[in-house]
C-alpha cells in the first residue's frame, strides 16, 4: 500500500514533468486504464531525466554521477523517501509491479554513451543501445499494463524499440552534430563514404545524405518488422507501444523534398499527433 499510495501522492507533478518533456508519451499514457497512467508516468518521467543528463550536465564525469545516484536509489531497499518525486515514484511502481531492476541497471548504463562525444561504432551497437533503451521502456510499461501478456511480446518491443529510437535520433541529429555527438554507427557512414568525424563537422555533402538515408531505412526496417506483428497484440498492451503510432508519418515527413534531417526537425501538429494515437489506440494495427 505505501508503494501504491507513494505513485498516487507525485502523480501530478510526474505527469506534469512527462507532458514537458515528451508530449508523445504522454499522450499515448492517456489511452491506458486510469489505474496505469501514474506508474506509465514514473516510467516515463525517469526515462526523461536519465535521457536529458546531459543538457543538464554539460561535463561527463558529473554526469556519470547522477546516473550512479538512480542506480543507488533504484538498487536501496525500503519505502524510506528521497524527497525527489520522480525517483519515489518510479521506486513505488518498480515495488508495486514487480519489475526487473536489472532493466534499470541496463537502461542506465546505455545512457553513459549519451555523455560523451564518441562516436557509435557499428549498426550493431546501435540496436543495442535502442534494445536497453526505448525498447526496454516499451516493455516495462507492457509490464505495468498486462504483466501476464507482456512476456509474450518482448521480441515485438525489441523492434519497437528500435524504430521509435532511431527514428528519436534522427529527430534530434541537428542538436547532436551541434554537440559533436554523431549517433549514426561508423559502418554506415563508412559505407556511405564519410567519417565521423567529418559527418560531425558537415564536410560531408552527399555522404552525409547517403547516410540519413541509410538510417532512415535502418527504422523503417524495424518499423515494418513491428507492424507485421503488430496485430496480434493485445487490446490491453496498446498503450505501452502507442508511441509507435506517430513513427511512420516522422519518417515519412523526413524523406519529403527539403526536410533533411541534416538540417530540419520534422514536426507533427498537435491535431494529427491525436488523430494518429486515437486511430491506433482504437483500431491498433490491422491493416486500414
Amino acid at each position: 500500500m505505501a508503494g501504491r499510495s507513494n505513485i498516487v501522492k507525485n502523480g501530478n507533478i510526474v505527469m506534469d514533468a512527462v507532458r514537458a518533456a515528451n508530449h508523445d508519451r504522454y499522450l499515448s499514457a492517456l489511452y491506458a486504464p486510469a489505474d496505469k497512467r501514474d506508474a506509465l508516468f514514473a516510467l516515463y518521467a525517469f526515462n526523461a531525466e536519465i535521457a536529458g543528463v546531459r543538457d543538464r550536465i554539460h561535463e561527463p564525469l558529473p554526469g556519470e554521477v547522477r546516473l550512479q545516484w538512480w542506480r543507488d536509489i533504484i538498487a536501496a531497499d525500503g519505502d524510506a523517501e528521497t524527497g525527489h518525486p520522480t525517483a519515489d515514484a518510479l521506486r513505488a511502481t518498480i515495488s508495486a509491479n514487480g519489475l526487473p531492476k536489472a532493466a534499470f541497471e541496463y537502461m542506465l548504463e546505455a545512457r553513459i554513451f549519451d555523455l560523451y562525444d564518441d562516436p557509435m561504432p557499428s549498426r550493431t551497437d546501435l540496436e543495442g543501445y535502442c534494445g536497453e533503451t526505448a525498447a526496454a521502456l516499451i516493455q516495462l510499461a507492457a509490464m505495468v499494463i498486462d504483466p501476464a501478456a507482456a512476456p509474450g511480446f518482448a521480441e515485438l518491443a525489441g523492434r519497437a524499440g528500435c524504430a521509435q529510437a532511431i527514428t528519436g535520433l534522427l529527430l534530434l541529429l541537428p542538436l547532436h552534430r551541434r554537440r559533436g555527438q554523431c549517433f549514426v554507427p561508423a559502418d554506415i557512414l563508412a559505407a556511405a563514404g564519410t567519417t565521423p568525424e567529418e559527418f560531425v563537422k558537415g564536410e560531408s555533402g552527399a555522404a552525409a545524405e547517403r547516410a540519413v538515408a541509410a538510417m532512415i531505412a535502418l527504422a523503417r526496417e524495424h518499423l515494418n518488422a513491428f507492424e507485421k506483428g503488430a496485430p496480434a497484440l493485445p487490446v490491453t498492451l496498446r498503450p505501452a507501444f502507442l508511441p509507435l503510432a506517430l513513427t511512420r508519418a516522422y519518417l515519412d515527413k523526413m524523406e519529403k523534398a527539403g526536410r533533411s534531417p541534416l538540417n530540419t526537425t520534422a514536426a507533427l501538429s498537435t491535431l494529427r499527433r491525436h488523430w494518429l494515437l486515437l486511430r491506433h489506440a482504437m483500431r491498433g494495427w490491422e491493416p486500414l
